[in-house]
Parts: C-alpha cells; structure tokens; sequence
C-alpha cells in the first residue's frame, strides 16, 4: 500500500477549484482534482497492509516495511503528543516547487494555520522515523497541489498568475479537526486517495 499522512481539504475544495481557475487550458499543465486535495503532513511510501508487526522486507531500502497496526499506533501517539487542539486554516496564495525558473508542481499555500500544520509535520515525521521511514529531504511548506507540469510549453504564463500579475486567489478557512493516514492508488487517471484511519485533534 503507498500511502501518506495529510490533512483534508474537503471543505475548502469549492475555492481550491476557483484558485485553479487562471490555468485551466494550460498546455503542459496538469490539474489536481480539487475533490482529493489534501495538505501533506508527511508522504511514506510503502505500507504493508497485514496487522502483523513487521511482515514485509523491503529489500531496495534495506529495511522492514512497518505493518498497518504498528503506523496506526504511532501515528495516533503523535497526534497526541503534538498537541494541536482543532483549527482554522487558510489557504491563500500561489507558489511552485521550485522556486526557480523549472516549475514542476503549482501550489496554494497557507496563511493561517501554518504553525499547526508545522507542528503535527514534526510529530508524525519523528514517530513515523522511529518506524523506519525517510524523513523529509527538505523543508516542510504546507500546501495544497493545484496542478503539475509536464513540459514548459506555457511556463511564463503560468509564471505570471503565480507571481500575481493576474490576482491572487481569494483566501478559503476550513476547519482543521483530525489527521488521516490516506491510501494513493495510481491510476492512468491519476491518483486515487482513501482514507485508510482518522485521528482526531
């Protein structure tokens, strides 16, 4: 099972489409469906689906692949130990990863919520680390994926809407009250997310 730890955006999918809006039509730009947005706490990989404690070996990266019962233990003790009482979060403004002049993911951010989303980040990497798995290569930057690029066909204009030259999506809040462990299923549609367990702030 490849799976991650997020937050959900279903609330706020109404205004995560409109935030979509300027790069509809975009040649080389693929959108997210605004229906599966989700904030990334933390992505994993693979996850052995039995309840035993370590059954799988995963032989590229040298280690067991830790089993649903022992995540889902670790994941709910972090969620606890973190500390986060339920929130607002807000989601405002575009970015892209990278930074520079190759685009590879069109992002929204987050305005409110950010030390939150910061926090939870850091108690579920530190557990799930325990079990073995990766940390994060780089520096945690909630957000919510918008859309991805293929090829640079329209690179400038998608530069422009992102740097503001044709407005800024207009901020949504949602209502922060849980983490999820999420199931991603590719499909030659695209990625497929369900809920696999829910933790409560």
């Amino acid at each position: 099972m490849r799976a991650f730890v997020s937050v959900d955006c279903d609330p706020a999918s109404a205004a995560i489409r409109r935030a979509q809006a300027p790069f509809e039509g975009l040649d080389g730009l693929r959108l997210t469906d605004p229906e599966q947005a989700h904030l990334t706490l933390q992505f994993l990989g693979d996850v052995d689906e039995t309840l035993a404690e370590y059954a799988a070996e995963d032989t590229e990266h040298g280690r067991d692949v830790p089993g649903l019962s022992v995540l889902e233990a670790a994941l709910e003790s972090a969620v606890d130990e973190g500390d986060v009482a339920p929130f607002d979060c807000t989601l405002s403004g575009y970015g892209t990863f990278p930074e520079g002049d190759y685009i590879s993911v069109v992002w929204l951010g987050v305005v409110e919520g950010r030390e939150e989303l910061e926090r939870l980040h850091e108690a579920v990497e530190a557990a799930t680390t325990d079990l073995g798995f990766d940390p994060e290569s780089h520096d945690f930057t909630p957000h919510v994926t918008l859309a991805r690029m293929d090829h640079a066909a329209e690179k400038e204009q998608v530069r422009r809407v992102v740097d503001g030259a044709e407005g800024t999506p207009d901020p949504a809040t949602m209502h922060v009250d849980a983490v999820r462990l999420t199931e991603s299923t590719l499909t030659p549609d695209g990625p497929v997310y369900e809920t696999v367990a829910r933790f409560p702030l």
